[in-house]
């Protein structure tokens, strides 16, 4: 018995939408995480990109637990000494809150030149408004657990 290799001609790719709205972060990320990876499909192979695209939207309105709207800090640094920035949660959504996803989904995804290529299938936007129509995305359910 041989183990069946899937080949690039046969990977078929779709587009999902997915509503971000009073979703927690963490959970949608690692939802959102699958999709882009393939996971969900019985052809998955951790080697090869066989995910599907994602197109994220009401970014805004997504939620997180507990008190991390004011602890949870994301931080950069610029190479040089004194060179490290915070910013926080509230801060991020209030300025780019598309970034909060896009950040959570690149954490979950392999660190290495796979993951750069499965990242730029994620599109998230902060409204409800997207111009992906053409591209005839379905809608993708994300059950809430109840709390």
């Amino acid at each position: 018995m041989t183990t069946y290799a899937v080949k690039a001609s046969e990977i078929e790719r779709s587009w999902f939408v997915v509503d971000a709205t009073d979703q927690t972060l963490g959970r949608l990320a690692t939802r959102i995480a699958t999709l882009l990876e393939g996971k969900h499909k019985p052809i998955y192979s951790p080697h090869l990109d066989t995910g599907d695209h994602v197109v994220v939207i009401n970014a805004a309105k997504v939620k997180v637990t507990g008190n991390k709207l004011l602890q949870k800090s994301y931080y950069r640094h610029s190479g040089y000494p004194g060179g490290l920035r915070a910013t926080s949660y509230e801060e991020l959504l209030t300025k780019r809150p598309e970034r909060a996803i896009e950040l959570a989904v690149k954490g979950m995804l392999p660190h290495n030149r796979l993951g750069r290529k499965l990242i730029g299938k994620l599109k998230v936007y902060a409204g409800a408004e997207h111009p992906h129509a053409a591209q005839q995305p379905k809608p993708f359910e994300i059950k809430q657990v109840a709390q």
